[in-house]
């Protein structure tokens, strides 16, 4: 062995290494991007409100009615004041990036059905005042990691839940009525159902519990 392939041998690993990182790096600035459009998006709106002096909050979901329909895709880009939005800003930037990085592949599906799951089931059960704001949806993600780590049962996913509930524990006092003045409690609760419901959905899609070698060994064995 010549000295350059014994040079070429021992930059091997660090290459690798630097590969790897730049990989995860690129995974990850990837995974904000949807999230971040939408949280844009939904500043946007608060600042276009302000500038023309509009109230948008007319164009939320009011149950059962046909004029609450469009809220349902509407809703999660109006909010009541910059305190209620900027509540909202942090967790779902936390929470879709972690969607997005964690469940990469039906990590969009994800996202689109609790989007429109959620405002269905407010529109079907919710009160009948107007219900606004993205709350609903940070339920949802935060209702989908914690139980679709527990379902899969991979370490890696249940520590992702562990640090939810560490994070977000508190959020659940939020689905009870009453316990929040002036809070659409229903937006919360349908959107923990439906944060439930995909993760029950799609529990075969995604990162999945490894095989242990031993068991891989056997099923070549048996073959």
């Amino acid at each position: 062995m010549n000295q350059d392939q014994s040079e070429e041998i021992k930059k091997a690993p660090l290459q690798e290494t630097t590969n790897e990182a730049a990989f995860y790096r690129k995974k990850f600035f990837l995974s904000l991007t949807i999230p971040a459009i939408f949280i844009f998006l939904m500043w946007l709106v608060k600042i276009t409100e302000l500038l023309f002096q509009a109230d948008f909050s007319t164009m939320g979901i009011y149950p059962l009615s046909i004029r609450g329909l469009p809220g349902i895709l509407l809703s999660p880009f109006i909010h009541g004041d910059f305190k209620h939005l900027y509540s909202n800003t942090i967790p779902l930037l936390f929470l879709g990036t972690a969607l997005f990085y964690f469940y990469s592949e039906p990590a969009l599906k994800i996202w689109i059905w609790n989007y429109l799951l959620t405002g269905l089931l407010v529109w079907l059960s919710g009160r009948e005042v107007l219900h606004i704001g993205a709350s609903g949806l940070v339920y949802g993600l935060t209702s989908f990691l914690f139980f679709s780590g527990i379902i899969r049962r991979y370490y890696r996913l249940a520590a992702l839940s562990l640090l939810i509930v560490f994070l977000y524990g508190s959020l659940v006092w939020g689905m009870f009525p009453g316990f929040y003045k002036d809070v659409s409690w229903e937006s919360h609760m349908m959107g923990f159902v439906s944060g439930i419901i995909l993760a029950v959905w799609y529990r075969k899609e995604g990162p999945q519990k490894p095989v242990p070698d031993w068991l891989e060994d056997e099923d070549e064995k048996t073959e």
